[in-house]
């Protein structure tokens, strides 16, 4: 089975911050507040930190987390709305990144036809 890895995008690493910070809907932040937030979210914890703590946060109160989520990624997405955009993933990634392992090097060696074999015959076998 080859390694997997989920691949976020920016958006969900600010609302993730967001998320772990000590910002409150009813204290209704400022665009400034909230980047300021999650920037101390990040130097606090980490990208992989503030997942972590998502995610025990869904463990140990689903629902709540589940509200709280929705208004992070809708700050989150507001405060940092005049950031570039983000690229499109293809249709078919479904949000997951399969890992490879690296190409023996005769096969990346960079030279036109390493790692080729060359056909003998046609598809149907005969000479071609």
């Amino acid at each position: 089975m080859w390694p997997v890895m989920a691949c976020f995008s920016i958006g969900a690493f600010h609302a993730d911050a967001v998320f772990v910070s000590g910002l409150r809907r009813c204290d209704e932040p400022s665009a400034g507040q909230v980047r300021q937030a999650v920037a101390a979210a990040i130097r606090a914890f980490g990208y992989s930190g503030c997942a972590g703590r998502v995610a025990q946060e869904f463990g140990d109160h689903p629902e709540t987390a589940v509200i709280r989520m929705r208004w992070a990624r809708a700050v989150a997405r507001a405060a940092f709305a005049d950031s570039a955009p983000e690229p499109r993933r293809p249709a078919d990634a479904g949000g997951l990144l399969v890992v490879r392992p690296r190409l023996p090097a005769e096969q990346a060696s960079g030279s036109p036809g390493a790692g080729r074999r060359e056909r003998t015959g046609s598809v149907a076998g005969g000479e071609g």
